[in-house]
């Protein structure tokens, strides 16, 4: 293990206090991306029967390039943000082909390789979409299970399941882009550059994907232009020749105040970028999610892209611009977000309310025993170091090392979580499931001490 996997896995990989059990439960998990295996791959350990369902043919969820799910984001030349010793699970290396930032063939390869080499991919069921999930009746012989209905109509009952599908499937478009009569487009549906060359492009947005896409496609446009509605702070991905992510490591410390980490990571990227204002971006207001880019700043440096602040409306194949100005473009790309998309899940037994799951701890659905969530949320790390403690932090809760505190409590621990984030984030549908990891993983090693 790398000095930078010790400081990220100290914490809830230490064994718990409580009898040494091993898991009797009958479990479902819901997809086989990079959460859904991690989540298997814990609980096989520790004994459960597991049964992961997968809606397509492949391992890796939304890292696998055009995935017969239908449900992958990944465009041809996407890379993950973070180095590969950061993003590795804590007990399996990347192979030695994999390139210093994994793309997407080297995250499903490693992806496909962490399931066999653990065992979950013969509990795999493959192009097994679930329909719905549903409590069994007050009355049944077997009441606080779950039941699963697949699509072919099979149904079966588990103990308890596990809701592993992501938040990045379903695209949130707005209704004014979608005026736009020339070609329109959200992000999710962009794979590769070829279709766009020699047109004029108009890219909405400034995060991770709309970043990549316009430095895609700039290239061989005519004219690009970047939409940033917000402020931004773009973070490189190398620095002093070392993974930008390798050198914050360092500070992701709890005991190094949260304002402090912010500011020393700004100063970096001010070492880097200089001031985001003189590229034409707004001033960083209230704290968003950050971007990471190694290559947009330089383009809009060379004018290969030019930086807006907003659209005012939009007419037929001419947008108008916040700063006045108007123009005709062929292309609209909305690198605008997702909503949370939970198709199986009867409204009326939970319900997903303004992109928000009122979640404790953001697994625990309260007044639900037996269904639980994972990976549903923004990070500003490796996503499956965070996977990995959550699936530990489960384990515990299922083998009943752990309690979960009554309802009630649950309930207003996610409203406090909620109104703590709603209060420093900008109010958009992706920030209602932020999370800092480092104050996340703490609160999780917290609660898991408290209900031992």
């Amino acid at each position: 293990m790398t000095g930078t996997q010790s400081i990220y896995q100290r914490g809830l990989d230490r064994p718990v206090a409580g009898p040494n059990r091993r898991g009797d439960k009958r479990v479902a998990v819901i997809g086989a991306g990079a959460c859904g295996v991690c989540a298997a791959k814990y609980l096989l350990d520790s004994g459960f029967d597991v049964t992961v369902f997968e809606i397509g043919s492949q391992i890796g969820g939304m890292w696998c390039y055009e995935n017969d799910n239908n449900r992958s984001s990944a465009y041809r030349t996407l890379h993950i943000n973070t180095s590969r010793g950061v993003t590795r699970f804590s007990d399996l290396d990347f192979d030695a082909d994999t390139q210093p930032f994994p793309d997407h063939f080297d995250m499903h390869r490693y992806l496909v390789a962490y399931a066999d080499h653990f065992g979950v991919t013969p509990h795999i069921r493959f192009q097994c979409p679930v329909a719905k999930v549903e409590p069994l009746n007050e009355g049944d012989n077997e009441a606080g299970k779950w039941a699963l209905t697949l699509e072919d109509g099979e149904r079966e009952v588990f103990d308890s399941v596990i809701v592993a599908t992501g938040h990045l499937t379903k695209p949130l478009h707005v209704p004014e882009f979608q005026k736009f009569s020339g070609e329109y487009l959200h992000s999710h549906d962009y794979k590769v550059p070829e279709p766009y060359v020699g047109k004029r492009i108009c890219v909405v947005g400034v995060g991770n994907s709309a970043c990549d896409i316009v430095s895609d496609v700039c290239v061989t446009s005519p004219r690009c232009v970047l939409v940033a509605r917000s402020g931004v702070i773009v973070l490189p991905k190398l620095m002093f020749g070392r993974a930008f992510t390798d050198i914050t490591a360092k500070i992701q410390r709890p005991w190094i105040p949260r304002k402090v980490r912010q500011r020393i990571t700004r100063f970096l990227a001010w070492l880097t970028h200089g001031d985001m204002r003189k590229l034409g971006f707004k001033d960083v207001g209230e704290a968003t999610h950050v971007t990471s880019n190694a290559t947009v700043v330089t383009d809009i440096a060379y004018r290969r892209i030019d930086v807006k602040q907003g659209i005012e409306r939009v007419d037929g194949k001419t947008i108008h611009f916040a700063d006045g100005t108007e123009e005709d473009f062929d292309v609209l790309i909305a690198a605008t977000g997702y909503e949370i998309d939970l198709d199986f899940m009867p409204k009326d037994i939970l319900a997903v309310e303004d992109n928000k799951l009122d979640l404790y701890m953001r697994m625990v659905p309260p007044g639900l025993p037996g269904l639980y969530f994972m990976g549903f949320f923004n990070t500003d790390t490796a996503l499956n170091m965070v996977f990995e403690h959550q699936a530990r932090w489960l384990r515990e809760v299922l083998l009943g090392n752990a309690t979960l505190p009554p309802d009630a409590d649950m309930r207003q621990a996610a409203a406090d979580r909620a109104a703590w984030y709603a209060s420093r984030y900008k109010h958009t549908p992706r920030h209602t499931i932020e999370e800092e990891h480092v104050r996340y993983l703490g609160d999780l090693k917290r609660a898991l001490k408290a209900m031992l």
